[in-house]
């Protein structure tokens, strides 16, 4: 089970993109995600009329490594680490470390 997921609202804790938030677009394999506005390039795009696409540059967001990035905890209100617990009906969910919340995503 992963700790951080597709459409977790993350923190950034370092890099050029230090501080921002964003929501995980997606998980590009076990140590990579794609943030929303986080970790932007600019990318030359070819024009091709057979697919509609115009040419130009345009704004990508680019991997970003999971160590670099935290879950936020909206009732902390701050950057927070993930842990696991069983529940009774025998369902793993993750918990925040800091109150021992479930995540919600």
């Amino acid at each position: 089970m992963e700790k951080i997921r597709k459409g977790d609202e993350i923190i950034v804790l370092a890099g050029k993109d230090k501080g921002k938030r964003g929501t995980v677009l997606q998980r590009v394999d076990a140590e990579h995600v794609v943030v929303e506005g986080v970790n932007r390039a600019k990318k030359h795009v070819r024009p091709n009329p057979m697919k509609g696409v115009a040419g130009g540059i345009v704004d990508k967001d680019m991997p970003i490594h999971i160590s670099n990035v935290a879950l936020y905890n909206a009732v902390a209100g701050k950057a927070d680490r993930v842990g696991f617990k069983v529940l009774e009906d025998g369902r793993k969910v993750r918990v925040f470390k800091s109150n021992g919340e479930p995540v919600n995503a």
